[in-house]
């Protein structure tokens, strides 16, 4: 059991990572993702906009928590009316991914979606405001509801408005 009421998928019905695997998947993910980055940058969001099963593409600026330079990290779009929801699940690790505690220490970010880059302050909702959200998360990106069965910690969500 997960834990969290609003998922659907059962911890022993999800393939776990195994401890021993974690420092690679994460460096791969690293690499793929500064691909990605470049590769939508340069082109303005006409290539490599797409993850996996053709899910949008977006870029978050994100300032380092301690360094304060832009740091970029490929996300997958999740739109809510104006505003875009950020989830920090990377594949249901046992740790938040780096963007999240940039997020955290300043959460004023752009994100650029379709060529197009605007500033966002964004803020981490509430358990019960993930609650609501979760079936629109895992309507636009299935794998979020699997994400959460494989980890015990609670995947931070933002919720980033202009």
């Amino acid at each position: 059991m997960t834990g969290f009421d609003y998922v659907k998928t059962r911890r022993e019905d999800v393939r776990p990572i195994p401890e021993k695997q974690v420092p690679l998947v994460r460096f791969i993910l690293k690499w793929a993702t500064r691909a990605q980055v470049a590769g939508f940058r340069a082109s303005k969001g006409r290539i490599m906009n797409t993850f996996p099963g053709g899910y949008p593409v977006c870029v978050v600026t994100t300032l380092g928590a301690k360094s304060r330079k832009p740091r970029r990290i490929a996300l997958i779009h999740l739109p809510l009316g104006d505003d875009k929801l950020l989830v920090a699940s990377q594949g249901g690790m046992p740790g938040n991914p780096a963007w999240y505690y940039n997020i955290k220490a300043n959460p004023e970010v752009e994100i650029m979606v379709d060529g197009e880059e605007h500033s966002y302050t964004a803020r981490q909702v509430s358990a019960s405001e993930k609650a609501e959200l979760w079936p629109h998360l895992c309507s636009l990106y299935p794998d979020f509801d699997e994400y959460q069965a494989r980890t015990d910690r609670d995947i931070p969500v933002f919720r980033c408005s202009r």
